[in-house]
């Protein structure tokens, strides 16, 4: 699932080493803890260390991160529209999914409360790094316009 998001946003076969090392995980993330995520092939429920990062949901077969760890994969939490709880669609306690244009990834929390938590900062990090993205892109009209000279008047 994530290599074909990765793909699908930025290109290529696998998340780039250059984008892994832009961002030191390995250091005060966000959010960090154990999830279980369902394999993007194999259809298996795996259980993982996540990482939350500078707009970024990295994964880690163990929790030992540092900064020769390799990640197994990656989200760029921009490329997401929403972050909800799933625990009907999968019918399981604890789950949520992450959905962008092209796919919908499914995770299982230990509780409710870390549940409820990773859902609050994906979410946050999705507001966070889609706002910067449209702001990049934001043109600005009012520098094209000709000024225009306020007309004294005297009255």
């Amino acid at each position: 699932m994530a290599s074909s998001l990765w793909r699908s946003v930025f290109g290529g076969s696998a998340a780039p080493a250059e984008e892994e090392e832009r961002v030191a995980f390995w250091s005060i993330p966000e959010r960090a803890g154990w999830l279980t995520k369902q394999g993007e092939y194999i259809k298996t429920w795996r259980r993982r260390w996540f990482v939350l990062k500078q707009g970024k949901l990295f994964w880690f077969k163990d929790s030992t991160v540092t900064r020769a760890s390799t990640p197994r994969g990656v989200i760029p939490v921009a490329s997401c529209l929403t972050v909800k709880g799933a625990e009907d669609v999968l019918n399981r306690a604890f789950a949520f999914e992450i959905s962008t244009r092209g796919e919908t990834m499914y995770f299982i929390a230990d509780s409710e409360k870390e549940k409820e938590e990773w859902i609050n900062s994906i979410g946050r990090s999705i507001v966070q790094h889609s706002r910067s993205l449209a702001d990049a892109e934001v043109v600005d009209y009012d520098s094209t316009k000709h000024s225009v000279k306020p007309s004294s008047s005297s009255d």
